[in-house]
C-alpha cells in the first residue's frame, strides 16, 4: 500500500481508500478525540465479527434448508428448525466431533479424508434427534446431506459472506 502524507506533519496519511492516523506521532491534548475515534472502531471490529456471526448462523441455516429441498430423506419442518439445528450441529461438531476426528485421524489419511463425511453424517444423526423438526431417515441421506452440505455451505459462504 503506498500511503502520502496528508496533512503535513500530523501523522494522518491517506492511501487509495483509507486514511491511517497514527497516534503516537501526534499530540495527545491537540488529537485526543482521536483515542475517542479509536476506542469507536475497535467496538465497530467487534460488532462486525458479531455480525459476521449471524451472516454465518443465517447462511448454515439456508444450507440446511437447500440440502432438504436436494436430498431425499433429509427433512427440516422450516427456517426455525433449521436456524437451531444449525447451532446445534456446531455444538456437535465442536465437541463431540472433534474427538471423533481425532480418534479415527488414521483412518481419515488412509480414506484421504472421505472418513470424515461418515463422521459428519454423524453428527447430522446426532443433531437430527435432538432437534425437533429435524429428521433424516438413515445413514445414507445423512451421508450424502453431509457432502451437499459441506458444498453449499461452501458455495454460499464464499458468495454472500464478508470478507
Amino acid at each position: 500500500m503506498n500511503f502520502a502524507r496528508c496533512d503535513g506533519e500530523t501523522g494522518v496519511f491517506q492511501g487509495a481508500d483509507s486514511v491511517v492516523v497514527f497516534v503516537n506521532v501526534l499530540d495527545s491534548e491537540k488529537f485526543g478525540h482521536l483515542v475517542y475515534l479509536n476506542s469507536i472502531s475497535r467496538r465497530l471490529r467487534y460488532d462486525c465479527g458479531m455480525t459476521h456471526l449471524l451472516i454465518n448462523w443465517l447462511l448454515s441455516a439456508v444450507s440446511l434448508v437447500i440440502v432438504a429441498h436436494l436430498v431425499p430423506g433429509f427433512q427440516i419442518s422450516g427456517f426455525t428448525a433449521a436456524l437451531i439445528a444449525s447451532v446445534v450441529i456446531g455444538f456437535v461438531n465442536g465437541t463431540l466431533g472433534f474427538v471423533l476426528k481425532i480418534i479415527t485421524l488414521p483412518l481419515s489419511i488412509l480414506t484421504l479424508g472421505i472418513f470424515w463425511f461418515v463422521i459428519n453424517a454423524l453428527m447430522l444423526e446426532v443433531a437430527a434427534a435432538l432437534v425437533p423438526g429435524f429428521r433424516i431417515d438413515g445413514f445414507l441421506p445423512a451421508f450424502f446431506g453431509a457432502i451437499v452440505l459441506s458444498l453449499v455451505n461452501m458455495v454460499l459462504k464464499a458468495v454472500l459472506a464478508p470478507a
